[in-house]
């Protein structure tokens, strides 16, 4: 159930309107709690018959047994949290934490990286010269299951750090884990943000609803006008053939992949958070126009946020972060990037490009701190005092858009073999337009130029859009609608997050 399909759209109505319409609050989770599973379910059905020729069971088992790994997880993760609550024995509450632990990275590791392994593990005993059967199981991802894993591992790690009060209603946590905006490609929803927001009633403003209306408009129209516009007129093109394209085309690719990435993506989370809003429910911010960043560190700050502010607290913190020697905060870093790198999906080609981002902000944080506190206090004085020179931002921004694209190129291609090609036709440097089509071209400008407009002109835009009178908002989407259904291919494109 795509949230770019007119399914998801007949879902959001009626499940709207169902949840609005019950007047006791107790009916309205429970509603919001069956309505999320049926979306779930939808959802792993659909993906189980576009891939029932490799699965070990039939579509509706499978399905099944997805629906039995988020239930039963959300279950031992409410018992496991009572039970911290409670418990001042040591011991007792490290094995109750690994419990939970080992449940839901064992679930990960399983469904997520079985075939990487098994892959792996065939391909070095042919180097090794062993002739090796093909391994026939393959295990499908069920959906979210990358999300929902850190949101409820999160939930038991605060409860035993004592950062957060065990969830009271079962059902509150239930709705927690699955509710269906967040669940299948976040953001990640911390639970001392989102529990406390269940355990009360809910209150949607119209003003509320009205962002939630914009936001969700905003989101399809990142994915479809110039996300998927990008993707099928020339980033999946130039990644599938790159040897068919002059050097400038690769490289307008890569950028078109670039903005692609961000208009999936951050136009799911626009949609997500939109919908949470429909029904009186905040839910993170995920993105900051990231390319605009005159750093790594900065970058990291503004992409992706709940991820890596996950990764943040929850692995780089407790391997040290700072506060050790420089030698093992760079350590930490690295290791924080490659786990994230191998978070997105069971390739090498994820882990390479986690450790170019770990290695470039090893880089980063030794270059920022060059000449010693010193120096670097009086650098941050200076800022402070006047701002960065206009140029030497511009530099820094241009700089680090241009390392993460070349980041890119290893996450989207498909092997590193591939990777290879594509740098090596960039640097071919031929400088062929031929296949640089002038809509393509057009989407893509337009979709650069709206990253950089700034904060304080799209939240005018915004607020202007919500004290409206309901006759120019409803013309405003409509229009909005016109355009996405002339923009719209044959068939909903499905968002690069959900596969993971």
């Amino acid at each position: 159930m795509l949230f770019n399909s007119p399914l998801y759209g007949l879902f959001l109505l009626v499940t709207y309107v169902g949840f609005w319409s019950l007047r006791r609050h107790p009916l309205r989770p429970l509603f919001l709690l069956v309505a999320s599973y049926v979306f779930y379910v939808v959802g792993t059905y659909d993906a189980a018959l576009d891939q029932r020729d490799i699965l070990p069971l039939g579509p509706v088992p499978w399905t099944v047994l997805c629906v039995a790994i988020i239930f039963c997880g959300s279950t031992l993760d409410f018992w496991i949290g009572r039970t911290l609550g409670r418990t001042e024995d040591p011991r007792k509450r490290k094995l109750l934490l690994l419990a939970s632990v080992v449940y839901y990275l064992g679930v990960l590791a399983l469904f997520k990286y079985f075939n990487f392994a098994v892959d792996s593990v065939v391909e070095v005993l042919r180097w090794a010269g062993l002739t090796v059967s093909p391994v026939h199981v393959r295990l499908v991802l069920p959906f979210g299951i990358s999300f929902f894993t850190f949101e409820t591992m999160s939930y038991t790690i605060d409860v035993y750090r004592r950062e957060i009060p065990p969830a009271d209603r079962y059902m509150d946590y239930l709705l927690f884990v699955a509710f269906f905006p967040h669940l299948v490609a976040g953001p990640i929803v911390r639970p001392k943000t989102m529990l406390p927001q269940l355990a009360r009633e809910p209150v949607a403003s119209d003003a509320m609803r009205t962002e939630g209306l914009f936001l969700i408009a905003q989101g399809l129209f990142k994915k479809i006008v110039i996300g998927d516009t990008l993707s099928i007129n020339l980033v999946n093109r130039v990644f599938e053939s790159p040897e068919r394209y002059s050097s400038l085309e690769v490289l307008v690719g890569v950028y078109a992949y670039a903005i692609k990435i961000y208009a999936d993506f951050s136009g799911y989370s626009d949609v997500a958070i939109g919908s949470a809003k429909l029904f009186g429910y905040e839910l993170p911010k995920n993105f900051d126009a990231p390319y605009t960043s005159a750093s790594l560190q900065e970058f990291w700050r503004r992409w992706h946020i709940s991820l890596s502010s996950w990764l943040r607290d929850y692995l780089y913190v407790p391997l040290g972060g700072n506060r050790t020697s420089t030698w093992f905060t760079y350590r930490n870093l690295m290791l924080t990037m490659v786990l994230g790198g191998l978070w997105h999906g069971a390739s090498w080609n994820f882990v390479i490009w986690g450790a170019l981002h770990g290695g470039a902000l090893a880089v980063n944080r030794a270059w920022s701190r060059r000449g010693g506190t010193a120096a670097v206090t009086r650098r941050a004085a200076e800022e402070d005092a006047h701002g960065p020179s206009p140029l030497r931002h511009a530099l820094s921004v241009f700089a680090t858009f241009q390392f993460v694209c070349f980041a890119w190129v290893f996450f989207r291609a498909p092997t590193f073999a591939h990777a290879s090609l594509i740098l090596g036709r960039l640097a071919k440097l031929t400088a062929g337009t031929t296949n640089l089509a002038p809509k393509v071209l057009a989407v893509l400008a337009f979709g650069m130029v709206v990253h950089f407009v700034p904060r304080r002109t799209y939240e005018r835009v915004r607020d202007a859009f919500v004290v409206s009178p309901a006759v120019v908002q409803g013309t405003v989407l409509a229009v909005c609608a016109w355009i996405l259904h002339a923009a719209a291919g044959a068939k909903a494109e499905p968002f690069i997050y959900g596969q993971f």
